[in-house]
């Protein structure tokens, strides 16, 4: 007597993988959608950082020159206003559009508030040091170490931003029990120690 083997199915390929294509490779609408994510990665921070630094300059060179040639104010309190605005638009900005990320902030509020407004502070300090001295010592004109500073301190803070405070929380590590087994000397079926990971 013979016995049926059963009917086997036609084979199909395995399923492929779907490709997705990188963010930045989309339309218009899907590029600004992922950029507004956290999935975005470093160059989506860049390029949030750049539009938020953008934004603010305008928002400094409007205020500074509405509230002096429209209002009438004097230069010196207009530029005091507008510096003052655009740090609170540009705090915001950074907090609320530049860093985000699916986890919580690894600072509060008020702590990224005071490092924020210690790195202004610098930021300002170093700028207005550098455009003091190093024209003259360089024999550069001002603008071009202006400029230069600005780039620098830029840079800078793009680093001091992402890691010292709009960085999220550290996902904590999981600690794991993993057996060793197969020493020398020892027979395979013992476990030798174990070792926490």
């Amino acid at each position: 007597m013979q016995t049926q083997q059963p009917a086997q199915a036609p084979s199909q390929p395995p399923p492929q993988a779907v490709s997705r294509a990188p963010w930045w490779a989309g339309s218009a609408r899907e590029i600004v959608r992922a950029l507004r994510g956290h999935e975005s990665g470093l160059l989506g921070q860049g390029t949030r950082f750049a539009i938020a630094g953008a934004t603010v300059t305008m928002v400094y060179l409007t205020t500074t020159t509405v509230l002096a040639d429209v209002a009438g104010l004097p230069f010196e309190l207009a530029l005091a206003i507008g510096f003052c605005v655009s740090v609170m638009v540009h705090f915001t900005l950074q907090r609320r559009f530049v860093w985000v990320h699916a986890e919580e902030f690894a600072l509060p509020l008020h702590h990224q508030a005071a490092r924020y407004l210690t790195v202004a502070g610098i930021q300002y300090g170093l700028t207005a040091a550098s455009t003091a001295v190093l024209p003259r010592a360089l024999g550069l004109p001002t603008e071009i170490v202006y400029l230069a500073t600005v780039a620098v301190i830029t840079a800078t803070n793009f680093v001091v931003f992402r890691n010292g405070i709009f960085h999220p929380k550290d996902t904590p590590v999981e600690v794991t029990s993993v057996e060793v087994s197969g020493a020398a000397g020892a027979p395979d079926d013992q476990p030798v120690g174990v070792l926490d990971v």
